[in-house]
């Protein structure tokens, strides 16, 4: 018998590796600085990086792979993130938007070849979703499918993929088109092998995306005829199929928001030890101490999220019920990324604003985070939604009274806070606001667990003082009324010169 590639290889071997094909990928004359700022990845790079082939971590044992978990996934992604954000995200959108995906609702018949391909040939996987007309409104996409002799036919447009034209092997959703012309609300998924006949995608433009340099984005056509076997098959509807996929995703931001987290602090703790300003360390400064210890926060939220990830996150649990926690986690985790790099920036100064420098390129590589894969803000307004219809079930309207049995861990320390009437016919924009006060109160739960459970004890009661001064000021937030709106001929009498 054959043995297993992995079988004696244990998950910190894979890992250390990986990080050595890193060191050697990144750091030899430096080459991340050189190329940072030019599309793509260098051929000779991307070859080094897919040496130890790490896209066979989440693939099963069964089919070749080291069959690895979301926890050790989300470990390896954050390694990743340390290093290099583009390179965690293009990891992330293989496992988390193809492999996993794939490997949970894929037809048997198609999977040997597809891992096949992952293992022997470094070949890459990706998710259409997106439309140039449905981006949030997703679920309204107009890709149409029509069976034809037992098999699927794909007609419509995709856009902002990660890994356009570079991956050859897609997960398609669309819609199934009716006898009248209509289409069906259920969404469908398939898999496409761009290698095989008549499933070539033609890339009609590729963009010139701002940051994440290294991965191609574009508009795709798609005018394809995919086999029985490659569609895949939902457990209960093609939505909650969806929606469990995109949650799972969601739970794993934070594997790109640890390591990336990380590298912030360190690259913050780093400069202000060694720049003088008037004779002394910026370290020493107040001001500067109150950034480091947010951006040390913001690692402990991070590290509380994956450890929930972790636990719930595996593609035998049905995460479409978790929305709101998802949301949550997303939210929070991307805007903690953006934070951390604005935050870093202001402490490198001019320096830093070199897309060759990493406070530089890590602003504007991590902004897309708070809108791909629902935007932040629309994600607030369901937080808040959900939110509201669980009070609304336990039919309790004073907010500390329901967080007594939801977020048991930190309620006492919020009770002064939180002790107010909940109005459950809230605006849009004060929906946004709620929800983004229940974010962080439920990060401050995630903090206050992991602390139980073992993480060190002064990071998590910094965390939870970061935490709770957020929320005091969100709640203040809440309670300030503005209706303001926008006033459209603004520009009539409002020359300051006429003044």
């Amino acid at each position: 018998m054959m043995q297993h590639p992995f079988a004696n290889i244990s998950f910190q071997e894979f890992l250390d590796n990986f990080k050595a094909s890193m060191k050697r990928a990144y750091h030899r004359d430096d080459k991340i600085d050189d190329f940072c700022s030019t599309r793509g990845i260098p051929a000779a790079v991307l070859t080094e990086l897919m040496s130890t082939n790490p896209l066979a971590l989440t693939i099963p044992r069964e089919y070749g792979g080291f069959g690895g978990n979301v926890k050790q996934n989300i470990a390896f992604i954050s390694a990743a993130s340390y290093e290099s954000l583009a390179l965690s995200l293009t990891l992330g959108i293989n496992n988390a938007l193809f492999i996993q995906p794939f490997t949970k609702y894929g037809q048997a018949a198609a999977k040997p070849h597809v891992f096949e391909r992952f293992l022997n040939n470094q070949s890459m996987g990706g998710l259409m979703i997106t439309e140039p007309n449905f981006g949030s409104d997703a679920l309204n996409m107009q890709t149409a499918i029509t069976e034809k002799n037992g098999s699927y036919h794909l007609q419509g447009f995709k856009h902002w993929q990660g890994l356009t034209g570079m991956a050859e092997f897609w997960l398609l959703t669309g819609r199934r088109k009716t006898e009248n012309g209509t289409l069906m609300r259920d969404v469908e998924m398939f898999m496409c092998d761009v290698n095989a006949p008549g499933q070539q995608i033609v890339v009609e433009e590729y963009y010139e995306n701002l940051g994440l340099y290294q991965i191609p984005y574009g508009l795709n056509r798609l005018d394809v005829v995919v086999p029985e076997q490659n569609r895949l098959i939902p457990h209960t509807n093609g939505v909650k199929m969806l929606l469990d996929l995109l949650h799972r995703s969601r739970f794993q931001f934070p594997a790109m928001g640890l390591g990336f987290l990380q590298r912030m602090l360190d690259e913050a703790i780093s400069h202000v030890k060694t720049r003088l300003v008037g004779n002394k360390s910026l370290f020493d400064y107040d001001q500067v101490q109150s950034r480091l210890a947010r951006l040390q926060a913001n690692f402990t939220i991070c590290s509380a999220f994956c450890v929930k990830s972790g636990e719930v996150a595996d593609i035998e649990n049905d995460l479409f019920p978790l929305g709101l926690e998802a949301n949550i986690i997303k939210t929070v985790t991307t805007d903690m990324m953006q934070e951390s790099a604005q935050s870093l920036l202001q402490l490198v100064g001019g320096k830093g604003y070199r897309l060759n420098n990493i406070a530089g390129r890590s602003t504007v590589d991590s902004r897309p985070f708070q809108i791909f894969e629902g935007s932040n803000d629309i994600l607030y307004h369901q937080i808040a939604d959900a939110f509201l219809k669980l009070m609304k079930t336990a039919k309790e309207t004073k907010l500390y009274n329901y967080l007594v049995s939801y977020a048991p861990a930190i309620a006492q320390r919020l009770q002064t806070l939180t002790s107010f009437e909940v109005d459950y016919q809230l605006s849009q924009r004060k929906l946004v606001e709620f929800g983004q006060l229940i974010s962080r109160i439920f990060s401050m739960q995630l903090v206050a667990e992991s602390a139980q459970r073992g993480f060190r004890s002064d990071l998590a009661e910094n965390a939870l003082d970061v935490l709770r001064q957020e929320v005091s000021s969100r709640i203040n937030n809440l309670r300030f009324e503005n209706q303001t709106l926008v006033v459209e001929d603004y520009a009539a009498n409002s020359y300051w010169f006429d003044i």
